[in-house]
């Protein structure tokens, strides 16, 4: 402020509504004590969807918003591989969090129990969450084909990414969703819920956009694992060219700098 350097916030989806009430009244406290103000000095707030916006504005902040996805890497080696000993894989990568509605996908699986499928959830898990899920597991006698994997690197995703025949996440709510463009960039068609922004999975074909309750995801996953793997492939395909036309890096670092160069007065609105 001293310098007359503008402010430029990007919400991460801290400000949705399940993330509000998420420990809720420490986020109260903090919104009344500073956050609110640090939010008003904003020039301009940076989201990766509408919803955001929405958000937004559902908390009286008006200034201006550019909406400019997340970029994701393609890896050269795409499409999932051949299954080991003809099982097929259902995916989950991402934090073991009470956010992403695992406990909903438990559920459906248990519903629909896929047969020659085994359900892997990979990632760290948080305040507990996966001894909590573990347990339920046993309680709906799906444990024998649901395997918990711990937080892989950056560099061992893709292999994960690749054993995959098809990715979940059952979330709640998410202002992107990092881990859908990663699946459809190395060719995994995608079930998510309404909680992420992705109605793109099914305005191309290459996934499923459900609501997020059991009922929903369970019949996304009765479609899914009745397709064909050439079907799957083919979907998974679709994504692949998706996140190619529209969430590569290079086009996404170009809205990223109009902004910046608008926002400092040196170029024009974008």
């Amino acid at each position: 402020r001293r310098w007359g350097v503008p402010l430029v916030v990007s919400t991460r989806g801290m400000l949705t509504p399940w993330a509000l009430r998420y420990h809720r009244w420490k986020k109260r406290l903090a919104w009344w004590a500073y956050q609110k103000w640090v939010l008003r000095q904003a020039a301009l707030f940076h989201v990766t969807s509408q919803e955001e916006v929405d958000a937004l504005r559902d908390l009286g902040l008006g200034q201006p918003a550019a909406i400019i996805p997340n970029g994701v890497p393609l890896p050269e080696r795409f499409g999932p591989e051949e299954p080991e000993e003809g099982r097929r894989r259902a995916l989950f990568l991402s934090r073991l969090h009470p956010k992403k509605g695992l406990p909903m996908l438990l559920e459906a699986w248990a519903e629909v129990r896929p047969n020659g499928w085994t359900l892997e959830l990979v990632g760290p898990s948080e305040d507990g969450h996966r001894a909590e899920l573990e347990a339920q597991a046993r309680r709906l006698g799906v444990n024998d084909h649901v395997q918990f994997t711990g937080p892989v690197s950056d560099d061992e995703k893709w292999d994960v990414y690749r054993r995959a025949d098809l990715f979940v996440l059952p979330t709640h709510s998410e202002n992107f969703g990092i881990v859908v463009a990663e699946a459809l960039a190395a060719g995994i068609p995608v079930i998510t819920t309404t909680g992420a922004p992705w109605n793109d999975l099914e305005a191309h074909g290459c996934g499923w956009w459900v609501e997020p309750d059991v009922k929903a995801i369970a019949g996304a996953l009765r479609e899914a694992v009745a397709l064909e793997p050439a079907e799957r492939k083919a979907m998974g395909g679709r994504g692949r060219e998706l996140v190619e036309e529209q969430y590569s890096w290079p086009g996404v670092a170009e809205k990223m700098s109009a902004a910046y160069r608008w926002v400092l007065g040196e170029g024009p609105r974008p």
